[in-house]
């Protein structure tokens, strides 16, 4: 609440915001099942996404043409991510508590299955989301119901470090989502089931750095800032939040009106300014665009033209600004662009 009051102190004018300044573009159709995460590459031209389908899906964003289709030895996916360099996948969920890499260069035999180049192998219990460390193609992040987060070497497939399980510090139940800062790779953010958002340094596993409270149910879904100094969460709890590492302080609280039940967030993204929060909420198709100095919404995707037709599970930003990637239930995605005189928000 901070940040609003300073700004509206400051005469600050809400974003404005319309249904022109952003359109629906393409539809990626393809996909049998509920999709569950998606990623993109750092060129903003392709988009991963791993559906309940048992496939992981590699789009041209451009042209909306399926340029690799990846059967999948266990249909319970949860996650997936795009290597840095952009030719290689990862994936992980449910059943095999694993995390697969495979080679976009690899060849499908007729059945269509890519053989897995790699297989991070070590958590005891599911893998809940996977990302890779920028610039780095050879290290990956891992959170899981297990209640630790994993740096893995993806070349050897072995343990780097391992952060919480014995640890006091750590959490202290299932980790759902990962998010690494991109101004400075050593230090990531860990969202929990334990209704914490926790701050490590991959230079030293021992303990958390920091330990954000707030929530009131599980946090969903972490994302940094692009300053790198904040960070945004979503949870159960139907809010999203704005933390300061610096400080250890809460900024903002992001809650729809209403007295209705709280919905669970499903995921976040930030706009390359950071102006603007995307959130995803476990209700119909509701994915909220808020201010995010005045803590008000300013448009509902849910409500456009060509909006997808059931929950909005995951969504993503692409690297350079200027396209909003959303995965849904309805087992499509679609690709939002900036309209009018706004390409970068």
């Amino acid at each position: 609440m901070a940040v609003a009051k300073y700004t509206a102190a400051q005469g600050r004018s809400p974003v404005k915001f319309g249904a022109t300044d952003i359109v629906c573009c393409r539809t990626l159709q393809g996909h049998t099942g509920k999709i569950h995460s998606l990623d993109w590459t750092r060129e903003s031209n392709r988009v991963v996404s791993a559906s309940q389908d048992g496939r992981l899906i590699i789009w041209n964003a451009l042209t909306s043409q399926k340029t690799h289709t990846i059967k999948l030895p266990c249909a319970w996916v949860m996650t997936c991510a795009f290597s840095p360099n952009g030719q290689s996948v990862a994936c992980g969920g449910l059943l095999d508590s694993v995390c697969s890499i495979f080679s976009l260069s690899s060849t499908a035999d007729k059945d269509g299955t890519v053989p897995v180049s790699r297989m991070l192998s070590g958590h005891k219990g599911y893998v809940s989301c996977c990302r890779y460390v920028p610039n780095e193609d050879a290290h990956l992040i891992t959170s899981s119901g297990d209640q630790t987060c994993v740096l893995w070497d993806v070349t050897t497939g072995l343990k780097t470090s391992v952060f919480g399980g014995e640890f006091q510090s750590g959490h202290t139940a299932d980790v759902l989502s990962v998010s690494i800062s991109e101004s400075d790779p050593t230090r990531f953010i860990s969202g929990s089931c334990d209704t914490t958002a926790r701050l490590w340094d991959t230079r030293d596993a021992s303990r958390a750095k920091q330990t954000f409270h707030g929530h009131k149910g599980d946090v969903n879904t972490v994302k940094f800032f692009q300053d790198g100094c904040r960070f945004g969460t979503g949870s159960e709890d139907g809010t999203c939040r704005l933390y300061d590492i610096r400080t250890g302080h809460q900024l903002q609280v992001y809650q729809p009106q209403g007295d209705g039940e709280n919905v669970p967030v499903t995921s976040i993204a930030f706009s390359a300014s950071g102006r603007l929060l995307f959130a995803g909420y476990a209700s119909n198709n509701t994915c909220y665009v808020w201010d995010t100095l005045l803590g008000e919404v300013v448009l509902d995707l849910g409500e456009l033209q060509d909006s997808h037709k059931n929950r909005i599970s995951c969504l993503g930003m692409s690297a350079d600004g200027s396209a909003l990637c959303t995965g849904s239930w309805d087992s499509n995605l679609k690709i939002w662009a900036f309209g009018g005189h706004r390409r970068v928000i």
